[in-house]
């Protein structure tokens, strides 16, 4: 690519949740791979550099899929009338243990990776499986294709099936080794420690990954409070422990480094205290909370808290890997709080999805979701102009109409940091 290059187009994105920004045919300026200037015209000392005309079209920021489970891949839609640990059982488990082989995960992930492209998922902080050479061969395969990725290699040292569980002392020592080598995929593509949850990792394993985090500076992720049973299912493994959030604050998994946790549906109010200090981010995945009958997360109490939150596809909790679909529906299900539950709990606008969406998961993986300068100019370029329509529509009425009925065909352009992004291919 070059080092300065000029992109001009519609460009709506949100610099904060209240609202959409809107440059009608406006220009962005890329230098090494960040915006210098994003504005209504090209300043007199970038007038030579080349500019890429996308037209009439769109241009939003790259979507920001906060927690997805890359080896479930092939168990979407499956299993949508369980709860999550009979779910997890069933479907998960055992589809997970494939991933020691190799060859069938480099077909799975690859299919993946590519799944990703297409709808756009330009960032994603994803679960691996306990396999370090599968979690490593899908850090590749995000680094070959362009795309950026928090990855981790799982843990689970107790309450798991025999073909799917580890050794303490293995766990710690493969973890070591993983994060050792995940080095060689650069800034792009990064380790993350990731305890699967509470009840299938002992405390020596949790304190052990608490300290590797620290030791190597690289984030934790898991999971909180999704399911009224295994919040139960907790408290009986820990009963001195005052909740499920003290539980990972007590082994160093929160309030150390950067840390995300998938769904956090039923925290206390004391909780959410805890969440807010130890700047823990939320990863809200409207789909997969619906698909298991987790609940509806109060996402408007958790902003009112302090807290930050992203959006997940929860790949295969939820059914959908498209960032637009789970948005819209992060809104809907808002509403369905505020109609059925506590009209205290004010839905989320649009805008407020579209920034959970991008900006709100693009700051764990620094400036990244937004066209604001410094910003890494992560972008998808979309031409909506197969969505019929006779009517003159807004900016922000066309993102809005090809978020809810738009998909991924009309996705015609792909940046990550800079960098256009070809299809990547898919194993045979």
């Amino acid at each position: 690519m070059n080092s300065v290059y000029i992109v001009k187009g519609n460009i709506i994105y949100t610099s904060r949740p209240a609202e959409f920004a809107v440059i009608p045919n406006g220009y962005m300026i890329v230098r090494d791979g960040r915006i210098a200037y994003c504005g209504e015209s090209i300043p007199s000392e970038f007038e030579s550099y080349p500019v890429e005309d996308y037209g009439d079209n769109l241009i939003i920021p790259g979507f920001v899929d906060t927690h997805a489970h890359a080896p479930q891949f092939c168990n979407r839609g499956l299993g949508m009338d369980k709860e999550l640990l009979p779910w997890l059982e069933t479907y998960t488990f055992p589809e997970e243990a494939k991933f020691s082989d190799l060859d069938y995960a480099k077909t799975v992930y690859s299919a993946f990776v590519n799944e990703l492209w297409r709808y756009g998922t330009t960032r994603s902080i994803l679960f691996g499986t306990i396999h370090k050479e599968s979690t490593l061969l899908l850090m590749r395969l995000l680094s070959e294709a362009g795309l950026s990725a928090f990855v981790g290699k799982v843990n689970m040292d107790r309450n798991s099936p025999d073909y799917l569980i580890e050794d303490t002392d293995q766990s710690l020592h493969d973890t070591r080794v993983w994060l050792e080598e995940a080095r060689q995929f650069g800034p792009l593509v990064r380790p993350i420690v990731t305890p699967r949850f509470v009840p299938s990792c002992t405390s020596r394993l949790m304190s052990g990954l608490g300290d590797l985090a620290v030791e190597y500076n690289v984030p934790i992720q898991s999971h909180l409070s999704e399911n009224h049973g295994e919040i139960e299912w907790v408290h009986s493994l820990h009963p001195d422990s005052s909740s499920y959030t003290d539980v990972y604050c007590e082994h160093r998994l929160m309030g150390t480094v950067p840390t995300v946790m998938a769904h956090c549906i039923h925290l206390s109010d004391e909780e959410m205290e805890r969440m807010h200090e130890t700047k823990t981010m939320v990863a809200h995945c409207p789909y997969s909370n619906v698909n298991l009958s987790s609940g509806i997360a109060p996402i408007r109490k958790l902003l009112n808290h302090g807290i930050s939150i992203a959006l997940g596809s929860d790949i295969s909790g939820g059914h959908d890997i498209s960032m637009a679909k789970v948005l819209t529906e992060a809104v809907g299900l808002s509403k369905m709080k505020w109609a059925e539950v506590d009209a205290s709990y004010a839905s989320l606008t649009l805008p407020e999805a579209f920034y959970m969406a991008t900006k709100g998961g693009g700051q764990f993986f620094g400036d990244v979701g937004s066209f604001e300068t410094g910003y890494e100019f992560d972008a998808l370029v979309i031409d909506d102009h197969e969505l019929f329509d006779p009517n003159e529509r807004s900016i922000e009425e066309r993102l809005e109409r090809w978020l809810y009925i738009g998909d991924d065909r009309h996705i015609v352009g792909r940046y990550v940091a800079g960098k256009l992004l070809d299809e990547p291919p898919m194993a045979m």
